[in-house]
């Protein structure tokens, strides 16, 4: 059987899949104690550093936060002093935790097993790729990359490699989420006809004129693979502060809410579809609204329709985040804290043995270490993360070509017959910031 067919096979059952040797982590020269490194560390990073340093206490998982990582050097500070400080009231007298502002120094330290990628999604990409190549298990924030050329890339590095990475999105450890896919997946309620899906609408606007970056922020770096542009606050980073930071509405840096919530809405839209491993929809056609916000350039408003090869129609607005299941005989609803059905009673049902039984998790970031260490598939696997950020790439390509219907093949992954929109999805690297230098 080919890999993917496996692969496709054993998530859709819920198996627990093992993707490297068995017992290679007691056999290799790796660390008992799992030995990690947090890169990226924002008003994310910092929620992931201290995620995975909380889950690393526990007996069965026991692993470390080493290393720090970031280009902004005050951030990569005070994340160290928060490492200290958690190892210090458990009672430690000294803590070894480094600071780096450049991730290949990370990724070069043998005794670092794997690495937690919370960076601006420019930079997921070159940076996943390099961890993979450097052995290393990863976490990495959603949305996976930046464009889908960059996701497959990963896919490949990942898979070559023989590492784990889990892709950050949290609601598949969820059991409002798992329910409602199970009762869709197991066809309780019928056939599945239609997918809603809702995610919320950026606002405001960054104003600004260039100004010197910060003396510790190297901030060629963080523009990576981006063009080169002046430095603004409003659309990097608050100097000092973790608020919403400006990038997540500037389009070369993100794509906007389509993938800010889309990636976590879609990917659900996907596993109730039964078809996120290695496949999508056929066609995507998508409306936004573009209004002048100064630096801020990401859509606000949209509206998409997609369709699938098994009838499905796929329909996205803003509004509250969640996912509605329309079937022959009902619906089921999904949000983050609570899920609904038609049929009250299937909220409780459990699937038999001989029925659809979804991967079970309760901790993302547990489930990424364990995987980590036991080399099982964990529950958000690479390919799972791609297909889901391909299905948001398309939707703002649509949007950027005036609401243009494209169809996609998913297995080729490629737009049908549209010479404009293949163009679209590859975006090019700064040099030197390309895979040949920094992967």
């Amino acid at each position: 059987m080919k890999r993917k067919t496996f692969l496709k096979t054993s998530l859709a059952a819920g198996a627990s899949l093992t993707i490297l040797p068995s017992g290679l982590w007691a056999s290799s020269k790796k660390n008992s104690t799992m030995q990690l490194a947090q890169i990226g560390t924002g008003r994310m990073g910092q929620g992931d550093m201290m995620n995975a340093l909380n889950n690393g206490w526990k007996p069965e998982v026991n692993a470390r936060m080493v290393a720090v990582c970031d280009v902004d050097r005050s951030r990569a500070l005070d994340a160290e002093k928060k490492v200290r400080k958690a190892y210090t009231e458990k009672g430690e007298a000294e803590v070894d935790c480094q600071v780096e502002t450049d991730f290949r120094r990370i990724l070069s330290r043998k005794d670092i097993d794997g690495v937690l990628i919370s960076t601006p999604e420019n930079w997921h990409a070159l940076i996943g790729v390099a961890a993979a190549n450097a052995g290393k298990h990863i976490y990495l924030q959603k949305p996976l990359t930046y464009s889908i050329p960059e996701g497959q890339e990963l896919v490949k590095a990942v898979r070559r490699n023989k590492v784990v990475l889990q892709t950050g999105s949290q609601q598949r450890s969820s059991v409002y989420f798992r329910q409602v896919c199970t009762i869709v997946r197991n066809n309780w309620l019928g056939k599945l006809q239609r997918i809603e899906v809702e995610i919320p609408t950026d606002k405001g606007r960054a104003d600004g004129e260039p100004t010197p970056p910060p003396e510790d922020f190297n901030y060629d770096m963080w523009l990576g693979p981006c063009p080169e542009m002046p430095y603004i606050e409003s659309r990097v980073h608050p100097d000092n502060g973790y608020s919403r930071p400006g990038w997540l509405q500037v389009n070369r840096f993100c794509l906007g809410m389509i993938t800010g919530w889309g990636s976590h809405m879609y990917d659900i839209a996907q596993w109730g579809n039964g078809t996120d491993v290695n496949s999508g929809p056929t066609s995507i056609q998508a409306n936004g609204v573009f209004p002048d916000r100064g630096h801020f350039d990401v859509h606000v408003g949209y509206s998409g329709e997609a369709h699938y090869a098994n009838g499905v129609v796929l329909r996205s607005n803003n509004g509250s985040p969640g996912v509605k299941f329309i079937t022959e005989n009902g619906w089921a609803y999904c949000k983050r804290g609570g899920m609904e059905c038609s049929d009250p009673s299937l909220l409780r049902r459990k699937p038999t043995q001989h029925e659809v039984n979804l991967y079970h998790s309760s901790n993302h970031m547990q489930n990424f270490l364990d995987s980590a260490r036991t080399g099982q598939e964990p529950i958000c696997p690479v390919e799972v993360g791609h297909r889901s950020n391909t299905i948001c790439v398309l939707h703002d390509v649509s949007m950027k070509l005036g609401g243009r219907k494209l169809n996609w093949d998913p297995a080729q992954e490629a737009v049908v017959d549209d010479a404009e929109a293949n163009q679209l999805i590859q975006v090019p690297m700064r040099a030197p910031y390309t895979f040949e230098n920094y992967a």
